[in-house]
């Protein structure tokens, strides 16, 4: 946190990123996109808060008025070639939920020659990952820590798999199992390498059952991400699911208006209570 205290936060808005790249399609922005957005929020005072300091807010810690938490899922190597540069530029901090079953030991890749390479669409990244070919397309461990050093990205865990364990089990016993080595793989792996115990977890394709809490909670977690965006981050929310917003791929204008809806104590509060209503009344229809 960069900012002195005057005026505090009474919700705060956490953005979802997945690719900053220049392919079009799904969970994807433009790097010219995602800087548009970082320079508002670097023109409008807003400060980049770490997983530690959002979980005090949520605890009751006071923190300012513009305070927003940036997160990225999955570990994309165009998270490094784009997004840390940004970031660097405007003195920003973010979240990467790391699939450590993918990330790979080798060199640092320069910036410039890996920026040469061919921009992935989402679906081309996860092709590359399933054929055993995840180091083409996501960030290693010798990335991971020029980031940490830079104070651009701290990491966490979205599992060592990112399977659905769901639906891959035929049984809840070995439902449960799965789950719980998935995760407990994972946190193993982020503190032998990061040397620093995580509690914060992001769920694959944002689901989440009774099962998959208990083996978080087990397994050390204590703040569980979603991909969900129909409750606002106040102090004394449900650290077991904190919801986010996407980024939605578009410019800063847009994201003025997200957030300062989301923040806005009487419209914001009505506008995300209308969205509870409008998702209830799908899950009784279905």
């Amino acid at each position: 946190m960069k900012s002195s205290m005057e005026s505090f936060a009474l919700s705060l808005p956490v953005l979802m990123y997945h690719h900053v790249s220049e392919s079009n399609g799904a969970l994807n922005i433009s790097p010219q996109c995602f800087e548009s957005q970082m320079n508002w929020l670097a023109r409008n005072g807003y400060v980049t808060l770490t997983a530690d300091e959002f979980a005090r807010f949520l605890r009751g810690a006071p923190m300012p008025e513009k305070s927003i938490l940036l997160t990225f899922d999955d570990g994309y190597l165009d998270n490094y070639i784009h997004a840390h540069p940004c970031l660097e530029r405007y003195g920003f901090n973010a979240v990467m939920f790391l699939v450590t079953g993918r990330i790979h030991d080798g060199p640092v890749r320069p910036v410039m020659t890996a920026r040469a390479a061919r921009s992935m669409s989402h679906a081309e990244c996860e092709q590359r990952v399933q054929a055993g070919r995840s180091d083409d397309v996501t960030v290693r461990w010798s990335e991971i820590e020029l980031m940490r050093k830079a104070g651009t990205f701290e990491f966490h865990s979205h599992t060592h798999s990112h399977r659905r364990w769901d639906i891959l089990c035929r049984d809840p016993v070995s439902k449960r199992h799965r789950i719980a080595q998935d995760i407990e793989i994972s946190r193993c792996i982020l503190t032998e390498r990061i040397g620093a115990v995580s509690t914060h977890l992001c769920w694959p394709e944002g689901y989440y059952d009774d099962d998959y809490v208990e083996a978080a909670r087990a397994a050390g977690f204590e703040y569980l991400y979603t991909t969900r965006n129909t409750r606002r981050n106040s102090p004394g929310s449900d650290p077991y699911e904190i919801h986010r917003m996407a980024d939605n791929g578009k410019s800063g204008e847009w994201l003025a208006r997200k957030v300062r809806r989301y923040q806005h104590p009487q419209w914001g509060a009505a506008y995300y209570w209308f969205k509870r209503v409008r998702e209830l009344g799908k899950r009784v229809r279905s």
